[in-house]
Formats: structure tokens, C-alpha cells, sequence
């Protein structure tokens, strides 16, 4: 799982990254909520701990940007304050969870376990970007038409589109969508399914696509509407 860290305080700052990465989380760690926002903007993310009270924009701020952005990563915001209209406000401005300071490290990393667990079970019933829609619960394709999808590629939509815009590695759709028991299973697997994947898209006149070379990064972007 992949974390992003937004934290003003050097001292916490490390003590969170050292437990996260003992427990075997990958993590990026920042300062501010603008590096937060410009982090988000360029890399996929599973979870985001953000800080409220920083320095250049705040967590409130940083977390409104992001959302505004279409981002749906699951947001845990830390906070020094006890007040319940800070909570709301933050609740409101789009956090999924928060954590009043101080903490507990153990308490943070049972509910990134528990998150896991949800993760692994449980898929967003319907997702949209462009003009498609992707029905997770029947795996069909939607736009102009519809067309089914194996499961391996309702899974690699659900990700792009979740992440639409940003670019994504080889390796980060391989560990994202192949199942663990594709153990031989590698980037050029990914190519591979790559152009049956645009394929469908074609299918059904999407005004989007999977842009990207052999061997990434990879992209879901919308087409450019032609000029009248």
C-alpha cells in the first residue's frame, strides 16, 4: 500500500515514516499541504495521512484541492484539535477518517490493516470518467454502447479511473490489478492486455483512452474534442 505523509513536525514526521515502513507500507513524506496537493496530482495513492495545521496551505486547503481535483484516495486527517466543529469541518471538506494528536502509532497502523482488508474485498459499485461508465458489480463497460469486461480488466479500469490522469508504471497496474497467484506474471504481461483494453473502449465510442508506449507510463486521459 502506498501512503502519502503530509506532516509539518520533523519529529513525528519521522517516527510515522519509520513505523509505516517497518510494517511494510510504501510512503512519500511532506512538509506542507501545496507539496501535498502536487504530490497527489502526480502519483497513485491508496491512502493520504495529511496534517491540518501546516505551514503554506493547510490540510483543510490542500484537502479541498485534491477532492476538487476528482481524487477519491481514502484521507485520514490528523489533527492537535479536539474541537467537534474541527472535525466536521474536516469531515465536510472531504476526510474519510481523522486522528486527534496524540496518537497512538498502533491505532494508525490497525486502521491502515483494516483499511487493507476493506481494499481487498470491496470494489466502488459504479465509477465514471468521461463519457464511461463501468458497472464494477456486473463488470460491464458502458458509453454509447456497452460491452463486458473479464475481471482483470474491470479491475485495471477501476484503477485508472480512480487515478485518471496521472501516470501510472508497468509495475504499479501489475501489483494493482494481476491477482497474487499470477506469480510469473510481468510488465510485459501488462502490454500485452494493453491493446485489447483500447480496444474495448473503442467499442463503445469512449471519448477516452489508455495513452501511454510499450513499457509506459500509462495514462487514462480523455480525447481531445476535434475542432468544429
Amino acid at each position: 500500500m502506498r501512503i502519502l505523509l503530509a506532516e509539518d513536525n520533523s519529529q513525528l514526521r519521522r517516527v510515522i515514516v519509520a513505523a509505516l515502513k517497518t510494517s511494510q507500507y510504501i510512503v512519500d513524506a511532506v512538509t506542507n499541504g501545496q507539496e501535498a496537493v502536487d504530490h497527489a496530482k502526480q502519483h497513485p495513492y491508496d491512502v493520504m495521512i495529511l496534517d491540518i495545521m501546516m505551514p503554506v496551505k493547510d490540510g483543510l486547503e490542500a484537502l479541498r484541492e485534491i477532492r476538487a481535483a476528482g481524487d477519491r484516495t481514502y484521507v485520514i486527517m490528523l489533527t492537535a484539535l479536539s474541537e467537534i466543529d474541527d472535525k466536521v469541518n474536516g469531515l465536510d471538506a472531504g476526510a474519510d477518517d481523522y486522528l486527534t494528536k496524540p496518537f497512538s502509532l498502533k491505532e494508525l497502523l490497525a486502521r491502515l490493516r483494516s483499511l487493507e482488508r476493506r481494499f481487498d474485498s470491496l470494489d466502488e459499485d459504479v465509477l465514471k470518467f468521461g463519457n464511461i461508465t463501468l458497472d464494477g458489480n456486473e463488470q460491464v463497460l458502458k458509453s454509447e454502447n456497452s460491452i463486458s469486461l473479464s475481471s482483470k480488466e474491470s479491475r485495471l479500469l477501476q484503477y485508472l479511473i480512480l487515478n485518471a490522469g496521472k501516470e501510472l508504471s508497468s509495475q504499479t497496474l501489475l501489483n494493482q490489478t494481476w491477482d497474487d497467484d499470477d506469480e510469473h506474471a510481468d510488465n510485459e504481461d501488462v502490454w500485452i492486455n494493453v491493446p485489447y483494453f483500447r480496444q474495448k473502449l473503442q467499442a463503445v465510442n469512449a471519448n477516452v483512452t489508455l495513452a501511454g508506449p510499450k513499457g509506459g507510463p500509462y495514462q487514462l486521459i480523455e480525447r481531445e474534442k476535434p475542432n468544429a
